[in-house]
């Protein structure tokens, strides 16, 4: 099944965290937003990954990478009103918008998003 993955679910793979068991079942054919995988890039680095281990990391999950081009920025600035009063961040939209304009689902550990009154299924990992 094609899925377009949160930072959150990528990191709960790479963390051993719970829930790593149900995104492991979507790597396969998974997407994230540029957006997203610099996040996770972030987050490795900051939990004391050198450059090379925290992008092997992720280059190991085969993911396919998706540009943070325009029309996702208009559709992830215009999710802003919609989404505001769940708390998501620029990533979660970038992630929410890839996941809408290709029409796949969204994984996220974001308990915000089970509120999300947008045409998208999103599946949460815990």
């Amino acid at each position: 099944m094609s899925v377009v993955l949160d930072a959150s679910a990528v990191l709960a793979v790479l963390n051993g965290e719970p829930g790593a068991g149900l995104v492991e079942q979507v790597l396969v054919g998974g997407s994230i937003s540029a957006v997203n995988f610099s996040e996770v890039i972030a987050k490795l680095v900051d939990n004391g990954l050198d450059d090379d281990e925290a992008l092997g990391a992720l280059d190991a999950l085969a993911l396919t990478i998706h540009p943070f081009d325009v029309a996702q920025a208009r559709r992830a600035g215009l999710l802003r009103r919609q989404t505001r009063h769940y708390g998501l961040s620029l990533g979660d939209r970038a992630c929410v918008a890839l996941a809408v304009g290709l029409g796949v689902p969204a994984m996220t550990a974001d308990q915000a998003w089970a509120g999300l009154d947008l045409d998208l299924e999103v599946t949460l990992i815990r």
